[in-house]
């Protein structure tokens, strides 16, 4: 297969490639460019192609994705934070000594 080669893509994976080339493009950044950046992205949050033949596939939103930390930020946001946390209550007193 040779390089730049797309054939090992999904249909989602080009059609996200293009959208964000697009708004590369409405920035200002040149042609050539905006294909550049759009399918490295698609490579970042993907993994690179999804096809059958593409090598193994993973998870396709990474932990340390900017989507999933928001996701992350979210959530511990929502959680109460009123009172000490539950090791301090549970051990508050001192021992005595002898």
């Amino acid at each position: 297969m040779p390089r730049g080669d797309k054939s090992s893509y999904t249909d989602k994976q080009k059609r996200q490639a293009q959208h964000i080339e697009q708004s590369y493009e409405q920035r200002g950044v040149n042609e050539k460019e905006a294909e550049r950046r759009a399918w490295a992205t698609v490579n970042k949050e993907t993994g690179g192609g999804k096809k059958s033949g593409s090598g193994r596939g993973h998870d396709v939103t990474p932990e340390h994705s900017p989507k999933s930390r928001k996701k992350n930020a979210d959530a511990s946001a929502h959680r109460p934070t009123e009172g000490p946390p539950a090791s301090t209550q549970k051990g508050d007193k001192p021992r005595k000594s002898k």
